[in-house]
């Protein structure tokens, strides 16, 4: 069993990633309901949400149903922080996690996100600060360090554990590298491996097959998977995972009249949740994975990503469940 402070978890848990106008209410609402056992929020700003900025207030709705639930924050500055572990905290969160690894230029120039790995004291002063403002497990999400030629994890992460948190999930790249070339998981392991850690340490990074979620269990050691793009369009690879953990073979490819009934009940979602116009634009980037696989399919995918219309969109998927009736995917 995988404990984040009194939260218990199955052995290896699979955690959906915080990311960017994907993993919204609606989205983890469908991972969790293919086996997701943590799920975070979008990451909040927290000078957007001192400032009552409307896009940062509105990603601190969490649901019962989504439990256990994390909301994820980023900022630099001390005191924007405090005020933000305050006002999340009201929402009644399971986790909070801090983003020490978002490797966005706008975020980094502000020394927030991966910005911060640059100075390690500021990371633990800041950390250890949030941690005594707040009963709620503190959890952090970081990167390797902030080039090749800075890569400090072992230390970081043993600082951070010694500031108080419950949990690292750590990134396998440094934040020169963005999302280029592979992620190295060996120095994740290094962490997990060292002898005064007792903290969940959780790698992310191309886990993108179930082998590769079984590899990271089996021979680095990790405690659990943190995924990410993997699951955009795919909130089945949850389930995919699991399956092949226990069984070591593949679930059948999901079928077309499940991803349209996915993909269709995303989009409602996403509405109620938004507003149309909001929904419609922010599942876009869905589509592509939901249906990947499907020959000439460029007219139909077209339509879903360019109508502005909720019912155009909708029409779409009746259209591919006609056309394409009887598709199998491939294995």
């Amino acid at each position: 069993m995988v404990k984040i402070g009194n939260i218990e978890l199955p052995d290896f848990p699979l955690l959906l990633a915080p990311m960017e106008d994907v993993s919204d209410p609606p989205f983890r609402a469908l991972c969790k309901e293919q086996g997701a056992d943590v799920v975070y929020t979008e990451f909040v700003s927290s000078e957007g949400l001192i400032r009552n900025a409307a896009k940062s207030v509105m990603k601190l709705d969490i649901y019962d149903k989504e439990r256990p639930v994390g909301i994820q924050i980023f900022g630099a500055n001390l005191d924007s922080m405090l005020q933000t572990i305050d006002i999340v905290e009201a929402t009644k969160p399971d986790i909070i996690d801090i983003n020490f690894g978002c490797p966005v230029k706008k975020v980094v120039s502000k020394g927030a996100g991966a910005g911060i790995l640059k100075d390690v004291c500021l990371m633990e002063s800041l950390t250890a600060e949030m941690v005594k403002r707040t009963n709620i497990p503190v959890t952090v999400k970081t990167r390797l360090g902030w080039d090749h030629d800075s890569i400090r994890i072992v230390e970081v992460a043993e600082r951070l554990q010694d500031a108080g948190i419950k949990a690292i999930s750590i990134h396998g790249r440094t934040r020169a590298q963005m999302y280029k070339g592979e992620a190295d998981w060996r120095p994740i392991a290094e962490v997990k491996n060292n002898p005064r850690m007792h903290i969940p340490v959780f790698g992310n990074g191309d886990v993108n097959t179930p082998e590769r979620a079984v590899e990271m269990r089996d021979i680095y050691g990790l405690d659990g998977a943190m995924i990410g793009r993997a699951s955009i369009g795919n909130p089945w690879f949850f389930k995919q995972v699991k399956h092949f953990f226990k069984t070591g073979t593949h679930l059948p490819p999901i079928s077309l009249e499940d991803r349209v009934e996915a993909a269709r009940r995303h989009l409602q979602m996403s509405i109620d949740w938004k507003g149309e116009t909001l929904g419609v634009f922010e599942t876009r980037r869905h589509y592509t994975n939901y249906f990947k696989g499907i020959p000439d399919f460029k007219e139909y995918r077209t339509k879903m990503v360019t109508s502005d219309k909720a019912e155009d969109v909708f029409a779409a998927f009746d259209e591919v469940l006609e056309v394409f009736a009887g598709y199998q995917f491939a294995e």
